[in-house]
C-alpha cells in the first residue's frame, strides 16, 4: 500500500455530532485502487473497517479499534447531456449540498429539494436521502461500488439498489459495497416538486410558472435553516428518527384519541410525523448537562456540551420509550451506531 494509515486519530472533527472517539488506524482514499488496497491491508491485519463519508449519519459509541477509511473520491461531470436532460456523475467524496447547487446553477431539476442535506454523494444512496417530497431514488440511474465479496467494481442500476423509505440494499447489506460514484438523471423541463406543505407555504407569493430551479433550492435552504441547527454551530446528526409508517387502521385509532396527530396518507398506510409525536411527549427543547433536543425541531438531537455517544444513545432510548408508551408507536433511529 503506497500510503500508510495514520495511527490513533481523533474523530470528533470527522462526525457532525462532534462525539469524541479514536480510530486505531485512519486513511483517506481518493480512487478505487487506493480503496481496494486499504481494505486488503485491513484484511491482512485482521482489522475491522469503517467506511466514513461526511460523518453526518452515525454515532460513535466509543473508540474504533480498526481501520477507518474516509472516502475522498472527488469529481463531477456531465454525461449524455442535451438541451433538456443530462446525467450528473458524482465521485463518492463530493459534498452533496455543493453538488445540488452545481446542478441547479446549470438549470437542471430533480435534486433541488435535497439542498443543504449534510454528507457526501456516496452516502446519499445508502440512506436514500429525502426531503420535501423528493427522494434520491427519484433521479438516481446507477451506483458504481466496490463489491467486497468479489473484490470487483460493479455497477448497480436503480432497481438493483432496492430503495425504500430511508433504506436501500447498501444499508441492509452493511460492509459489502463501498460506493465510489453515482449517476443522476436530471431534467430542465421536469415539473418542480412543490407539494410539500412547508415549501408550498414559503413559495405561496410566487407563481409556479415563474419559479426557477435555483428559487426552489434557495427556498429549501431557507426553510431548513429556520428549522434545523447548523452542525458547525450546534453539533447534530440531522433528523435522528425516521417518520414511522403505520397501517391506516392504526392511524384511525390514534386519530380518535389524538385529533391533531400529523400523518401523511399513503396507499394502505400512513406516515406519522415523528417530530409531532416527540413534541407531544414533552421532549422538544429538553437539555441535560451535555445533550438535548433542539428547541425548534424535535427530530434533532444536539450535543451542546461535549456529550459522548453513550449520552446521545441514552437520550434517544428515553425518547423512543416515551413515544412507545404514549402512542404505541415504535421510532427507528436514522443514524448508524459505531462501537
Amino acid at each position: 500500500m503506497s500510503t500508510q494509515p495514520m495511527e490513533y486519530v481523533e474523530l470528533s472533527e470527522r462526525n457532525t455530532l462532534r462525539v469524541a472517539a479514536v480510530a486505531r488506524y485512519y486513511l483517506e482514499v481518493r480512487d478505487a485502487e487506493e480503496l481496494s488496497d486499504a481494505l486488503a491491508w485491513a484484511e491482512r491485519q485482521e482489522l475491522r473497517t469503517l467506511i466514513l463519508g461526511g460523518g453526518s449519519n452515525l454515532v460513535f459509541d466509543g473508540d474504533f479499534d480498526g481501520l477507518v477509511v474516509r472516502v475522498a473520491m472527488r469529481g463531477r461531470r456531465w454525461e449524455q447531456a442535451s438541451d433538456q436532460e443530462a446525467t450528473l456523475v458524482l465521485g463518492a467524496g463530493e459534498n452533496w449540498h455543493e453538488a445540488v447547487l452545481y446542478a441547479a446553477g446549470a438549470g437542471y431539476r430533480g435534486i433541488e429539494n435535497l439542498a443543504l442535506i449534510p454528507g457526501t454523494a456516496g452516502a446519499a444512496p445508502v440512506q436514500n436521502i429525502g426531503a420535501y417530497g423528493v427522494e434520491l431514488c427519484d433521479t438516481l440511474v446507477s451506483v458504481t461500488a466496490l463489491d467486497r465479496q468479489s473484490g470487483n467494481l460493479v455497477t448497480l442500476q436503480r432497481e438493483a439498489c432496492e430503495f425504500a423509505y430511508r433504506d436501500s440494499l447498501f444499508k441492509r447489506s452493511p460492509g459489502r459495497y463501498v460506493i465510489t460514484e453515482i449517476r443522476l438523471r436530471l431534467s430542465r423541463s421536469k415539473p418542480l416538486q412543490l407539494g410539500y406543505r412547508d415549501l408550498e407555504e414559503y413559495l405561496a407569493e410566487t407563481l409556479a410558472s415563474e419559479l426557477t430551479v435555483m428559487d426552489v433550492a434557495t427556498a429549501v435552504m431557507a426553510i431548513r435553516r429556520r428549522k434545523l441547527p447548523d452542525p458547525e454551530m450546534i453539533p447534530n446528526a440531522g433528523s435522528f428518527f425516521k417518520n414511522p409508517v403505520v397501517p391506516s387502521a392504526d392511524y384511525q385509532n390514534l386519530l380518535v384519541r389524538y385529533p391533531d396527530i400529523v400523518g401523511y396518507a399513503q396507499s394502505s398506510t400512513v406516515k406519522l410525523a415523528a417530530a409531532w409525536l416527540i413534541d407531544q411527549c414533552g421532549w422538544k427543547g429538553f437539555r441535560n448537562q451535555s445533550v438535548g433536543v433542539h428547541n425548534r425541531q424535535a427530530l434533532v438531537l444536539i450535543n451542546h456540551s461535549g456529550g459522548t455517544g453513550r449520552d446521545i444513545l441514552e437520550l434517544a432510548a428515553k425518547i423512543r420509550a416515551s413515544v412507545q408508551d404514549k402512542f404505541g408507536v415504535e421510532l427507528e433511529m436514522e443514524p448508524g451506531v459505531v462501537s
